[in-house]
């Protein structure tokens, strides 16, 4: 189901913008970025605070590596979700232990279960800030009390900026660090 609250069809049209762009990225994403060092001590980091067993959304989880492959290794269960179906085709291929679907962060809702923790590396900088908290409260009400987020975002004082990346266009959002702080606080989290 699409989202289309805010400006209805101009969002629905900005997001098919986005996933189309990622389909056109592909398998370039990771040949670009084989070395995400940071993402994997955040998830190293996430799987020690869990048990086995857990359950975990990679919202936003483009090709499933690493942090997919990284959760599933470790015994935990993984939803990814990600807007672009050529990034969960590849994810899937990539990832064949965890389960991924089509799906737009700003259509989560609480139907779609409980997790003991969220990923979302760069997956929020897509959206324009005004709907960041939106995202980040979406992702609150699919946490277990006391689940855990862990997230990426480059640090940049940008709004719906648009960029050429790979070779397709997309739009970014980001804050300083300490405004970043705040949205997330703001949001619930601790």
């Amino acid at each position: 189901m699409p989202h289309n609250s805010g400006t209805g069809t101009v969002e629905a049209g900005r997001r098919r913008a986005q996933a189309a762009a990622f389909d056109q990225i592909g398998e370039r994403y990771d040949e670009a970025f084989p070395h995400k060092e940071g993402q994997v001590t955040a998830a190293s980091w996430l799987i020690g605070q869990l048990k086995p067993g857990a359950r975990i959304l990679d919202a936003g989880c483009g090709t499933g590596l690493p942090t997919s492959r990284q959760l599933t290794e470790a015994g935990i269960k993984v939803l990814g979700i990600d807007i672009s179906p050529v990034m969960v085709s590849l994810a899937r291929h990539n990832v064949p232990q965890a389960t991924f679907t089509e799906m737009d962060i700003m259509d989560l809702a609480p139907g779609i279960g409980e997790f003991d923790a969220v990923a979302a590396f760069f997956s929020l900088l897509m959206l324009p800030r005004i709907q960041i908290p939106a995202a980040l409260a979406r992702i609150r009400h699919v946490l277990v009390p006391h689940g855990r987020l862990v997230m990426g975002m480059v640090e940049a004082d940008v709004d719906d900026m648009p960029i050429p990346f790979l070779g397709a266009q997309i739009r970014i959002a980001g804050y300083p660090r300490n405004e970043l702080r705040d949205v997330v606080t703001a949001a619930g989290f601790a």
